[in-house]
């Protein structure tokens, strides 16, 4: 059994936003793999399904990014998933733009998300997929930044980011981690 879960916030208000990265890509995949988000239990929202012949559940965090953790380890305690069975989307500041980085391990970088499944899993290593969406310009405050929309300019990357990610966690169903990290990074 394989979980697959995006960061963002919960609200018509963040739907779209940079910060929302990793539930776009949940939708994605959600609708990629016909997999309906029609559960809501654990502090999110999820769905169940079978894919290449693999269990996949997918879900997408209500708590706010900050208390992403609080729905993350409930989940992974009930299905007793391993952590290596487990991976994470979101955005990263430090990345350019619809640039993708695949990562098993590492530290939360400041990305409050991260930080809150640090501690909830009690560990920094598990398998990550992050998605560029690069810093602010002109002085624009960060959470301003990241709370706000993608640029016309921004959309084909992001689209292509979207796909991308899709796509690595589609590989991840059906080759180790470390694999799918050498071919997508």
């Amino acid at each position: 059994m394989k979980l697959i879960v995006g960061l963002g916030n919960p609200g018509k208000e963040y739907e779209a936003t940079r910060h929302n990265i990793g539930f776009i890509v949940i939708d994605e995949l959600s609708e990629r793999w016909n997999i309906p988000l029609n559960q809501q239990k654990f502090k999110g929202v999820y769905g169940t399904g079978i894919v290449n012949g693999e269990k996949v559940i997918l879900l997408k965090p209500l708590t706010y990014m900050n208390l992403s953790g609080e729905s993350i380890r409930p989940l992974m305690d009930y299905y007793k998933i391993d952590i290596e069975d487990f991976v994470v989307l979101y955005d990263d500041l430090d990345l350019p733009v619809g640039k993708l980085r695949l990562r098993m391990k590492g530290s939360a970088g400041g990305h409050n998300g991260i930080k809150s499944t640090i501690a909830h899993l009690g560990t920094q290593e598990f398998n990550r997929i992050r998605i560029g969406i690069d810093r602010p310009k002109n002085g624009m405050k960060v959470p301003d930044y990241v709370l706000g929309r993608f640029t016309v300019e921004e959309g084909p990357d992001m689209r292509h980011a979207v796909q991308k990610s899709a796509d690595a966690c589609e590989a991840w169903l059906r080759t180790p981690f470390l694999q799918v990290m050498n071919t997508f990074n």
